[in-house]
């Protein structure tokens, strides 16, 4: 078997410890090890765009990955010495589902729907249609008129409904073949990776499709109690319940949040990643 490992990992409130929980005081150093080791490839799989991961990185002083996979998983680049550059290869798979202008035709058919507000342009793409959505009752009832008018329109698109690290609700139309478990597929393809040497970790609404697939997955400590449920749920409808690890704390005596609940599942799956550790 390969012994090469890929490790992608969601960003805010799960690598990025930006939400109420605490963080144990060694867990972005040992992750920080982990991934320097040789035979580690790292993916940064998220929804912020490449301005906002720089400033990431900055910020928590987290290690430059090899691959970033972007605004939801409509953007793919690899990341090094030379900067950033987008995989063309990605944005014609995308391209084929939405041709140029589809997300204007998009933006035209919601346009003054009750309960949506049309994100930054900053935040916007070719193949991503953002907006942010209330918190409250009202989410819901503007969420299925988009999936009705969308509907009307046979246009071809999927939606992803997740929160920010700030609580906030976003809601992203994307081609039917984009999204962070596509994408990273398209990663594994492409660079030779094995799924059962790939592990994925998450916390939020936009990982659930991951968490719940057959990529090796675990769900940090401090995700919350819906999205735990949603997970769980999902994989066992899916039958892929034993391809997601749920972080409870213990290993190392950290507590299972951010980065340590990543520890954690990686040391489940892949157990010579603890015996580096220790």
């Amino acid at each position: 078997m390969s012994r090469r490992i890929l490790i992608c990992t969601d960003l805010d409130g799960t690598l990025l410890p930006n939400g109420r929980a605490p963080e144990s005081a060694s867990a972005r150093r040992h992750f920080t090890q982990v991934v320097a080791r040789p035979e580690v490839s790292l993916a940064y799989v998220t929804g912020r765009h490449q301005a906002l991961v720089e400033e990431a990185i900055a910020e928590f002083s987290l290690p430059v990955p090899q691959v970033v996979i972007a605004d939801v998983g409509t953007t793919i680049y690899d990341v090094g010495n030379a900067g950033w550059h987008v995989w063309p290869s990605w944005k014609e798979r995308l391209a084929a589902q939405w041709e140029p202008g589809r997300r204007e035709e998009l933006q035209l058919a919601l346009q003054e729907l009750k309960g949506l507000r049309l994100q930054e342009d900053t935040k916007q793409t070719d193949f991503k249609l953002s907006y942010y959505v209330a918190m409250d009752t009202s989410s819901r009832e503007a969420v299925a008129e988009v999936h009705r008018r969308l509907e009307r329109q046979s246009t071809s698109s999927r939606l992803i409904f997740s929160r920010d690290s700030k609580g906030i609700g976003l809601l992203d139309l994307v081609p039917p073949m984009a999204g962070k478990l596509s994408a990273i597929e398209f990663l594994q393809e492409r660079r030779g990776f094995w799924r059962e040497r790939t592990v994925f970790a998450g916390d939020s609404g936009n990982d659930l499709e991951v968490l719940a697939s057959q990529v090796p997955s675990v769900l940090v400590a401090n995700a919350s109690a819906a999205v735990r449920q949603q997970a769980l749920e999902l994989a066992k409808a899916k039958d892929t319940s034993p391809r997601l690890y749920q972080a409870q704390g213990g290993f190392l005596g950290m507590n299972g949040n951010y980065s340590a609940g990543i520890l954690e599942g990686l040391a489940h799956f892949l157990p010579e990643i603890a015996e580096w550790l220790t």
